[in-house]
């Protein structure tokens, strides 16, 4: 079994990439070959500063590690180490009817969101798609907001295999863990960087503990019992915190005479708790900033090794080889 995930270099990581990708991709590394990529073409849909591109490139590969990503046991690189996947993906695009793309809501949203509206951007789906079957990736973990271009995906590796040959491409799947398919953000909706509610997988204990603090609450005297449905701090701590701490936090809810503070005290706690190992992993990473561009280089190495075989088979059936 082969399992491919990428993550964009679009700024800090943070939980919800944490629970949505990371963990699963770390978990299946002891279950097939793993071919994790860092998605810097993507991020230029969005992005036009080279210098934070490159920052955040390498914040990224230090944190996957850190966060567990073993590069003995996969194979981890820069999505612009293997230009194959252009290739790919232009013979992607000749397949590509403008509705399945037209109707993808990560475009409107971001659009909506005030990003400017370019080809790439639109053509993003079809870029991902290249990353998937270029490797003949058989499991993808992917958060609930990219679900449907999965769904592209699949049907681009259809209309491939129906134009060309059975076997032209492999049809991925999506591995999405309903438990963590969509991570709450500070404010309730969906954690992301575009709305500023994230909680960082790393940083400064100090400001991490306050950001926990502005999650937004109701007015409920501390006497009274608190709601539990939809409650955002509840949401948080059950992915942190231990089944039975979750059920005392859910019962002291419902009991009252506990405030929201204390509530957010407990999740602060957990939430820092639980990224400590990481944390001393990532400080011993940083120490050898030679060993991040070697695994990057030897993951760039092994990814052109596969992905030539790939567009190889796709190149001769098409006509081009």
């Amino acid at each position: 079994m082969r399992i491919l995930t990428g993550l964009q270099p679009s700024g800090k990581l943070h939980v919800g990439n944490y629970f949505g990708a990371m963990k699963p991709a770390v978990e299946l590394q002891e279950q097939g070959e793993g071919f994790y990529f860092i998605a810097d073409y993507h991020a230029m849909t969005s992005g036009r500063d080279g210098e934070a591109l490159r920052t955040n490139v390498r914040e990224l590969a230090i944190d996957f590690l850190a966060c567990g990503l073993d590069p003995e046991k996969s194979v981890f690189f820069r999505q612009s180490a293997v230009p194959e996947v252009n290739e790919l993906a232009w013979i992607l695009s000749t397949v590509c009817p403008m509705p399945l793309l037209t109707k993808c809501h990560s475009y409107k949203d971001k659009v909506g969101q005030g990003i400017s509206p370019n080809h790439a951007l639109f053509a993003y789906p079809v870029l991902m798609a290249a990353d998937i079957l270029l490797y003949d990736s058989n499991k993808v973990p992917v958060g609930r907001d990219q679900k449907q271009h999965l769904e592209v995906t699949r049907s681009l590796a259809t209309k491939l295999n129906e134009a060309y040959g059975e076997g032209t491409a492999v049809m991925p799947e999506a591995i999405i863990k309903e438990e963590t398919e969509l991570v709450i953000g500070l404010d309730g909706r969906k954690m992301s960087k575009s709305y500023d509610n994230t909680l960082p997988i790393f940083g400064d204990e100090k400001k991490l503990r306050k950001l926990v603090m502005k999650i937004v609450t109701d007015s409920t005297p501390v006497e009274d019992p608190k709601p539990t449905k939809d409650s955002t701090v509840i949401a948080l701590y059950k992915l942190f915190a231990a089944d039975a701490e979750v059920q005392s936090m859910i019962a002291d809810h419902e009991s009252g005479g506990f405030g929201y503070g204390d509530f957010k005290k407990r999740l602060a706690d957990a939430y820092w708790d639980f990224f400590s190992e990481m944390r001393l992993r990532r400080e011993e990473i940083l120490k050898d900033p030679g060993y991040v561009d070697e695994v990057l280089e030897r993951g760039a190495v092994r990814a052109r090794e596969e992905s030539a075989k790939v567009l190889s088979r796709v190149k001769k059936a098409v006509g081009l080889a």
